[in-house]
């Protein structure tokens, strides 16, 4: 054994020696470990979680402690996550061989018992139930309490012993540990990297643990809510094979929303659709799958309303509202239609992982109208899930770009019904092969029905180009002239991203026309069919999958370009493309398919075709992002707008997200667009950047869900700050712009800034707002 590895089996020993002495000495003065399961509040209690100790939390501890990429997978968005705990698993990896165990809160565990056999440690007291033992054998007490006691050093920038990258190593003290922890990492109390909790926070938390973190049971629903969760269900679960298979369409599509029936703002209650082993009327039993269509293991399955005590989180909150007037349309379009439903679809994974197999019997003019409908609710399920670093799905799109759609009502339709039919062989999906190692093998068969699909597809235009050609751009869906679904903007932020409703910024580089089988596709494969636990190969697969879907998009858009534009707009968007994927796009069909059905007037037809859509979707369009909607004087406008035209060197210097606070007004968003030859590669992203062409955009209210940084800026300074931008050169540059306009994480007044910052994000957008998360609040 060589001297290094001795040393470290020496200091390895002396730490677990250390934890078994720690043990030792907590037994013997509070005696042994219990798992904690729900504290009953007692009447009259001077502290109470939902009033006192939530608020708390929600500002200071789940900013960090939100999603699945949460440090030791301590999940604070809701009491039961205090009770399960902390994990040094991680959720992301991508080097694993086999699929990781599922630790999802609410669905793989029920109890804290669970959570233990499962690996997860407690962050509260599990030992005799005293205020000493429950704020000195506590992490999250003793956590709290070093912050006190190591408060932040009085610098702007940090030094590096703080760690804030996202593959930093994680520290997991437990009770046992937590002396080491301590000794080592004296500054690493909580809130890590950020200014303390004032007095009045601390002692709140302090006296809530001192008690045993006691909470009440929620509170009732309304009676109103009773009934109307009461007449859902029973929607969900009729019993005719048309109604079953209604539902689980349904289901495996909104498996994620958070489900509302009553508006009440930001104390709207939100529940989740889940599978149940028991009907309405009787206690729920859920069954926990890894993939939503997976088999369930019973003869029969009811989908129920499961009320979801967690806070919202802007990363993961997609709010879906059930209405009246939506059920009358899921009534139209899926159950009074006429179609036959013999037998029911299996759950073996050929068939349920390809929506064209398990639900082709449901017209797809009633499939495309439900996607549709809530088109944003729908792109946003494979950018705004649970998957807290996407960098699978995002690093395969643009960081700025629009979306349209093609209407599910045309001259076609009943022969685009017969050309699916015949095709759903082409369009399956790699979830099929699940999570293997062996899958990748497989990945030449995907290309090669990809390929046919796309020259069947070829074929079934050319076939139908008189009907496709006189419609010309009304083969777009208008949203009805109402629905503001209809246009989508999508901005990529590095590992995250967000989807708005209406067209923002300046006419992006690439847009995407999504047809049907491209939605359903997207679905199927970033949603119901990604699984964050799964092995590298499944990661891998789906990454290459979604390049077919992404170029098949973008060259519907391309189709309404004359050819020799198109050409060009390929090159600019594909510059330095390997071989494979120049020799894909060369030989794809929509160059050679349809001439142009538009008359175009000027030598820039792509941003002229912009044009034309906007007029032909101008009544759905929606522009609260628009600064004109700010409430800002014009003037000031005109000063802002100038941020659209900055590009280059000045642009990149700039993190991905700022939040601007305009005392007197609302909020602004300031994002980076970054720029590359293409994106048509997972790997060395680096080498890919265009600098020189990266570009800013200002949004009026928050685009986003993980500030970089915030800054707090008069409207009087507005010239001033657009100046700076404008010439920005270096980091010295930049750490001027953050002196004067910038809060730092080390600002004694960061708290404050962040709760107002909060306070005009909810009052801005009540149900679509959460908590932002700052994990990736930077420190420069």
């Amino acid at each position: 054994m060589n001297r290094r590895l001795l040393l470290m089996c020496l200091a390895f020993a002396a730490v677990a020696g250390c934890v078994t002495v720690a043990g030792h000495a907590l037994d013997e003065r509070f005696g042994p470990t219990r798992p904690k399961e729900n504290v009953a509040a007692a009447a009259g209690v001077p502290v109470e979680f939902e009033r006192d100790v939530r608020p708390v939390m929600n500002n200071r501890c789940l900013v960090c402690h939100g999603c699945y990429d949460a440090p030791c997978q301590l999940k604070l968005d809701s009491y039961e996550g205090v009770l399960r705990g902390a994990s040094p698993e991680l959720v992301y990896s991508v080097a694993r061989v086999a699929p990781a165990r599922l630790t999802r809160l609410f669905e793989d565990q029920q109890t804290t018992a669970q959570w233990r056999a499962a690996g997860f440690h407690p962050v509260l007291n599990e030992r005799q139930d005293s205020p000493q033992a429950n704020l000195q054998a506590g992490v999250m007490a003793r956590m709290l309490q070093l912050k006190q006691e190591h408060p932040l050093p009085a610098v702007k920038v940090l030094p590096e012993t703080f760690d804030f990258s996202l593959s930093r190593s994680q520290q997991c003290p437990t009770a046992e540990s937590f002396d080491t922890f301590a000794g080592k990492y004296p500054l690493w109390g909580m809130p890590f990297g950020f200014p303390a909790l004032n007095a009045k926070e601390h002692e709140t938390l302090t006296k809530w643990l001192a008690a045993g973190a006691p909470a009440a049971a929620p509170a009732p629903l309304p009676a109103s809510l009773v009934q109307e969760a009461t007449y859902w269900e029973t929607l969900f679960n009729g019993d005719s094979p048309r109604q079953r298979l209604a539902a689980r369409y349904l289901y495996e599509h909104l498996f994620l929303a958070h489900l509302y029936m009553e508006d009440r703002g930001a104390d709207t209650i939100y529940f989740k659709l889940v599978r149940s082993r028991t009907p309405p009327g009787q206690p729920l039993s859920l069954i926990a799958t890894r993939r939503p269509y997976d088999d369930p293991g019973v003869e029969r399955v009811y989908y129920r309303l499961w009320r979801d005590p967690s806070t919202t989180i802007a990363k993961t909150h997609m709010p879906y509202r059930l209405t009246p007037a939506r059920r009358d349309r899921w009534r139209q379009w899926f159950i009074d239609a006429d179609y036959p439903v013999d037998t029911l679809p299996g759950y073996d994974v050929q068939t349920a992982s390809n929506p064209f197999i398990t639900f082709q019997r449901i017209p797809y003019q009633a499939r495309h109208a439900f996607l549709l409908d809530e088109a944003q609710f729908t792109i946003m399920n494979f950018i705004k899930g649970p998957v807290c670093r996407g960098n699978v799905a995002l690093d395969v799109i643009q960081d700025r770009f629009w979306v349209f759609f093609t209407t599910p009502r045309s001259a076609v339709s009943q022969e685009f019904a017969a050309f699916l039919a015949d095709q759903n062989h082409h369009l399956r999906l790699p979830a099929e092969s699940e999570s293997g190692l062996l899958s990748i093998v497989r990945w030449r068969e995907y290309a090669k029905a990809q390929r046919d699909y796309l020259h069947a597809k070829g074929d079934f235009i050319r076939a139908n180009s008189a009907a496709l050609g006189a419609a010309g751009l009304h083969t777009v869906w208008d949203g009805e002239g109402t629905n503001a679904n209809a246009a989508l903007t999508v901005f990529r932020h590095s590992d995250s991203a967000s989807v708005l409703k209406g067209l923002v910024g300046e006419p992006p580089q690439t847009a995407w026309l999504i047809d049907y089988p491209i939605l359903e596709r997207i679905h199927y494969l970033l949603v119901a069919g990604f699984d964050v636990y799964g092995t590298a190969s499944h990661q891998v697969m789906t990454r290459m999958y979604m390049d077919f879907l992404r170029m098949e998009a973008e060259m519907n858009f391309l189709a309404y370009l004359p050819q020799p534009q198109r050409v060009a707009e390929v090159e600019q968007w594909y510059r330095g493309a390997q071989k494979d994927v120049r020799d894909y796009l060369d030989s794809y069909f929509e160059h050679e398919v349809l001439p142009t059905p538009i008359d175009y007037h000027t030598s820039q037809p792509r941003l002229e075709l912009f044009g034309l859509l906007q007029k032909r979707l101008s009544g759905a369009l929606q522009h609260a992002y628009e600064l004109e909607q700010s409430g800002l004087s014009r003037g000031s406008i005109a000063t802002l707008q100038k941020i659209d035209a900055v590009r280059g060197t000045a642009a990149s210097i700039l993190p991905q997200m700022l939040v601007i606070k305009v005392p007197g007004h609302g909020l602004l968003t300031l994002l980076n667009n970054s720029a590359y030859t293409n994106i048509s590669s997972m790997f060395d992203e680096a080498s890919r950047r265009l600098v020189a062409e990266d570009s800013l955009t200002i949004a009026n209210g928050v685009v986003g869900a993980y500030p970089n940084i915030f800054l707090q800026v008069e409207e009087k300074d507005f010239a001033e700050l657009v100046a700076r931008i404008e010439a920005l050169r270096t980091e010295a540059d930049y750490r001027r712009l953050l002196d004067r306009f910038g809060v730092r994480r080390t600002d004694a007044g960061f708290w404050q800034l962040s709760d107002t910052v909060r306070a005009d994000y909810t009052r801005a957008e009540p149900l679509t707002s959460g908590i932002l998360d700052l994990s990736r609040y930077e420190n420069r």
